[in-house]
């Protein structure tokens, strides 16, 4: 049985973020002189590179027995039916198909997700939405754990 392992990283243009901010700090704090500016500079930069970073270190994981999304832990016994969502229907479940009560480990950056029913019925949550980048193999994960 292969382990599912997946982090959702942002794209690489999203680190330009990082560097614009710092330039932009730079450009604010340059009439305060050349210390200030060059403050401004790294501080910005690298207060952005951890929000970014930040944002991209959500995952998914199937271990133990249990989906592991972000911070929730579902034992793999109260998953349901997994569905495999291409580009345009994960738009769909992310828009009009959306149920406020899901979980929803949303990326908008990730086209494709898997939305898996949660049984459990102590959960009022309906289902797990999940993006991404290889829904098949998260499936496939997830029925690997529940035939053993």
């Amino acid at each position: 049985m292969q382990p599912y392992d997946e982090r959702l990283t942002v794209p690489r243009s999203w680190w330009f973020l990082a560097a614009g901010a710092g330039f932009s700090l730079a450009l604010i704090l340059l009439p305060l002189g050349t210390l200030p500016m060059l403050a401004g500079l790294v501080g910005g930069a690298a207060l952005t590179a951890a929000a970014v970073s930040s944002y991209g270190s959500a995952r998914i994981r199937v271990v133990a027995g249990s989906l592991v999304a972000g911070d929730a832990r579902i034992p793999v016994e109260a998953l349901g039916e997994a569905t495999v969502l291409d580009a345009e229907e994960a738009l769909a479940w992310r828009r009009h198909k959306a149920d406020p009560r899901a979980f929803m480990l949303l990326r908008a950056y990730v086209p494709t997700a898997l939305k898996v029913e949660i049984t459990d019925p102590a959960d009022p949550t309906p289902y797990a939405y999940l993006s991404t980048r290889s829904p098949e193999r998260l499936a496939a994960a997830l029925q690997a754990v529940r035939a053993h």
